[in-house]
């Protein structure tokens, strides 16, 4: 089983998994770590990834990124709408009301949604993973921001069903970091001392997030989370497209937001920048060669300027940390140490806002890029059977506070309950219990939407079905199960409804007393379902006796975001369907690579080593040949399919592969004659030991050397025959014997010889030791002249006899 996390970033992509040896980064087909979140759609393909963003200037309509914040949002979303303007792709409303995305693909106009174009991602996530794993993948955890909510999330979840993918915990990106740092740490204190408390900071492309955690021996808790979901790397960028935008319109007259293809430049451009004023404060010049309308451009900046010009968004770095300690009730003396990840963190006023508000140096111990990535293979890796890890138990944290709603059985007014309240434990379950007669509906939503960065407060509406009363007329007793399960997402798990039936005398221990509820609702805690019992009432005649019945009550969700099964079946098979077209593009393209590379091969051979192996005939009308075919390639033959490479492949094997042949043998010819000739040697050598009485072989039978003699001798006059006739043969022709057939009857002289000349001498028994009345009989060879054995110590007794020699017979009892 494969063991591997994914961290989906806005801007780029890494992946870890577990191995015997612990948890690595794995590397991409082009040795890279980073995966970029780009997606580039082409008339036969699409491409993903290094290449898809190597392509984002040229196609910039067709290529498609920074879609990760679009997931469980509608086309109207006022974020959308204000993206939409930054955008070089197309976004159009799905029929649900969802974000398109319109692309020409196979010459065609198509329109994916945002889980579609995740799934994308994902599919070269997975491909890249089980290269490197050499196995199929499909546990795995993926990590999304704390501040997801659970219609993102869901459409997360979708995304990673498309591809075939078994999301074992959608993992939140704080949580995935300090489980990485806390897993491996030896002096954490144990579980009965004060634990230690850690603040994660991490600062990406697009969002900024911070987080509390408690660290106990095998155990994290997330104490509170916050956020700035819109303040990130991107936002820095966007400063200084901003002004260099404004710099290059006074400066050149040139407008780079009227063409998009420069203003991807610019971005990619200040980017760069960006990062080398991150190691260098001296002034850090920006060029760009034909910028617009074949005019180069220049520019210049150092980082005293670049934090002037972002002053606003530094200033915002703050609040998020004042918030994360006003909700734990933490002060900065209390936390021990302050981890920093993510990109954007290795700009230097960022680290140095952290480092003041704190008051402490801030750590950089966990690599700022990987940590996510890590940390949800180490939680998958403890999901799953697969792996034996450390006891490790997490406990993440509701990042948003969670109410239900629902109507009264006999009044219009609502009863409202604050079921998770901010920063309650999760994964998490609590059990409601309702009186009611009939089918009722919940609707669960955030009880506080202001502080949710989402435009709708509903997660959905829940109806608990199959409800009655009870056969006395009573309401029943409705027990509703809520959980924030392990993704982080809301859902009511169970219902189930209280039935009373009268019980038979031997079902005594199954007896409860009438349960009567005068309250309108009874909404409980787990493990409170205490019942109120009636007192100061005149005792009544003795009631049946009841038996209590859990009866399980269907629940239909109605969520705010879900695909239906419908339309995910057709998004998983148009996956199908493109990565099929996926791979026969692929295979195409490596049959034309080969068309080509052998054409250049040959070329470039047939003018060196290969010269002497074709005759001057040949050689003039395969290098015609050749390059007829190098023109083709770039004329008609450009875009073939991919049987027409094939043939012509073939077509020039027929005569190169001759050629390749000769050149080959006649290297390796002499080396295996060479070697024949020394086994020869060999045996040649011991036959005639055994004719001159060599002590080492008169063991063998003459009729068995008699054979060993034959075969050498029929080698010898094949080998002589074959090298005179192949010493006739100029190098242009076909060799008379190829180099297979002289390894060939080197095995076969092995074969016949080697077992006769190594067969073992036979071995020569000792005479067996026989007792006489007077002793054992011992060969005089071996007796010690001195009647002492070998190590001079006098002869053993036996059987409290001595031997014939000894001087004495006594026998002696010592204590």
């Amino acid at each position: 089983m494969s063991v591997v996390g994914l961290d989906l970033g806005s801007q780029s992509c890494y992946i870890a998994v577990a191995r015997a040896g612990g948890i690595e980064t794995i590397a991409n087909e082009f040795s890279d770590r980073c995966t970029p979140s780009v997606i580039s759609f082409g008339s036969k393909n699409r491409t993903i990834g290094v290449a898809a963003k190597n392509q984002q200037i040229t196609h910039a309509n067709n290529t498609v990124s920074n879609f990760k914040r679009f997931h469980g949002r509608a086309f109207n979303d006022p974020y959308i709408q204000k993206e939409k303007e930054n955008l070089s792709y197309d976004l159009v409303p799905m029929k649900n009301g969802g974000v398109g995305i319109k692309v020409m693909y196979m010459d065609e106009e198509h329109l994916f949604s945002v889980e579609q174009i995740t799934a994308m991602l994902l599919t070269k996530l997975k491909e890249t993973a089980e290269n490197n794993l050499k196995k199929p993948v499909t546990d795995c955890v993926i990590s999304v921001p704390s501040f997801f909510t659970d219609a993102e999330r869901r459409s997360v979840l979708d995304a990673a069903q498309i591809v075939g993918l078994n999301c074992l915990r959608l993992m939140n990106d704080m949580t995935a970091v300090a489980l990485n740092y806390g897993i491996y740490k030896q002096d954490l204190p144990s579980l009965d001392e004060k634990p230690r408390i850690v603040v994660f900071v991490d600062m990406g492309h697009s969002a900024f997030q911070v987080s509390a955690c408690a660290f106990n021996k095998g155990k994290l808790k997330v104490l509170g989370t916050a956020f700035d979901p819109f303040l990130g790397g991107k936002n820095f960028d966007e400063k200084l497209v901003e002004h260099f935008c404004a710099e290059f319109k006074a400066k050149y007259k040139l407008d780079a937001k009227s063409k998009i293809r420069a203003l991807l430049r610019l971005y990619q451009e200040c980017e760069k920048l960006k990062k080398l004023m991150s190691s260098n404060s001296t002034d850090i010049p920006l060029n760009i060669e034909c910028f617009m309308n074949d005019k180069d451009v220049s520019g210049k900046m150092n980082r005293s300027q670049f934090e002037e010009l972002c002053a606003d968004l530094l200033q915002k770095i703050e609040t998020p940390l004042y918030s994360l300690m006003e909700q734990t009730q933490l002060k900065p003396e209390d936390v021990s140490a302050v981890e920093i990840v993510g990109g954007t963190t290795r700009i230097p006023a960022v680290k140095e806002k952290i480092a003041r508000f704190f008051g402490k140096d801030i750590s950089t111990t966990l690599n700022a890029d990987e940590a996510v990535a890590r940390g949800c293979a180490l939680q998958c890796a403890i999901l799953s059977p697969a792996f034996k890890v450390r006891e490790f138990s997490v406990t993440d944290a509701v990042p948003f506070p969670i109410s239900l709603v629902w109507n009264h059985d006999s009044e219009d007014t609502e009863g409202v309950h604050e079921v998770f309240s901010k920063n309650h434990a999760a994964p998490f379950s609590k059990v409601l219990t309702f009186l009611r007669r009939g089918p009722f509906e919940l609707e669960a939503l955030y009880s506080d939407p202001q502080a949710v960065p989402y435009p709708e407060a509903k997660i959905g509406r829940f109806i608990v079905q199959n409800v009655s009363a009870q056969k006395d007329g009573e309401k029943s007793r409705v027990k509703v199960k809520v959980r924030v399960n392990t993704h982080g997402i809301f859902t009511i798990s169970t219902a189930s409804m209280v039935e009373k039936v009268p019980a038979e005398d031997s079902e005594a221990s199954c007896v409860e007393a009438d349960m009567d509820c005068p309250n309108q609702r009874s909404l409980e805690n787990p493990d409170s379902d205490a019942n109120e019992k009636k007192v100061d009432q005149p005792p009544e005649a003795k009631k049946p006796k009841i038996k209590v019945v859990n009866v399980e009550l269907p629940v239909e969700a109605n969520l705010v975001w879900q695909l239906g099964k419908d339309l995910l079946n057709m998004y998983i098979e148009t996956e199908g369907k493109m990565i099929m077209q996926d791979k026969l593009e692929k295979e195409r393209n490596d049959a034309k690579n080969a068309v080509e590379e052998y054409v250049y091969e040959f070329r470039d051979k047939l003018c060196g080593p290969y010269e002497k192996f074709i005759c001057e005939q040949d050689h003039q009308n395969f290098l015609r040949l050749l390059t007829e075919t190098e023109d083709w390639l770039y004329e008609e033959g450009e875009d073939q399919a991919k049987q027409a490479y094939v043939d012509k492949l073939e077509e020039l094997m027929k005569i190169g592969t001759p050629v390749k042949v000769r050149f080959q043998e006649a290297e390796e010819r002499p080396k295996m004659f060479e070697e024949l000739g020394q086994r020869l040697q060999h045996y040649a050598k011991i036959a005639a030991d055994f004719r001159n009485k060599d002590e080492k072989y008169n063991h063998i039978d003459e009729s068995e050397m008699k054979k060993v003699e034959k075969s050498v001798n029929e080698v010898m006059e094949w080998m002589n025959n074959i090298m005179n006739a192949q010493a006739k043969k100029s190098l242009d022709q076909d060799p008379v014997v190829r180099a297979q057939e002289i390894k060939a009857k080197i095995k076969e002289l092995n074969n016949s010889c080697e077992p006769i000349v190594t067969q073992p001498k036979p071995k020569i028994e000792s005479p067996k030791l026989e007792r006489t009345p007077n002793g054992p009989n011992i060969d005089k060879k071996e007796e010690d002249l001195e009647g002492k054995n070998n190590f001079g110590a006098e002869p053993p007794h036996q059987n409290g006899e001595c031997y014939p020699n000894e001087k004495s017979s006594v026998n002696m009892d010592l204590d």
